[in-house]
């Protein structure tokens, strides 16, 4: 059995037990949430597709923890005097444990 959820901007397929990490989630640790934005449903024999959204499964989770990802330097480089120049970048992810997927 598994689902396919958006969580903000992005689309997962989890399954029971699973654990992503999202972008930043506004709720505590320890929190349990519903997603309820699925698009997708399958049991295994059946395959449920919402258009956009199914309205009769949710997917309960549990907020691990706030993290940060690693950091990503982008470097540009041309090939004068004072041209060099380096940003980094780390965002911000939500862990979430997928706990029960109900229809």
């Amino acid at each position: 059995m598994f689902a396919v959820v958006q969580v903000g901007n992005s689309q997962f397929k989890v399954s029971e037990g699973d654990i992503i990490q999202a972008n930043r989630l506004d709720f505590e640790k320890g929190k349990s949430i519903v997603l309820d934005k699925v698009l997708l449903y399958s049991d295994g024999q059946n395959v449920k597709l919402g258009q956009p959204y199914l309205k009769d499964v949710e997917v309960k989770a549990e907020v691990l923890e706030q993290t940060r990802a690693p950091k990503v330097v982008a470097f540009k480089y041309r090939k004068r005097k004072d041209s060099a120049r380096t940003h980094g970048h780390r965002q911000d992810l939500t862990t979430v444990k997928i706990a029960k997927i109900t229809v």
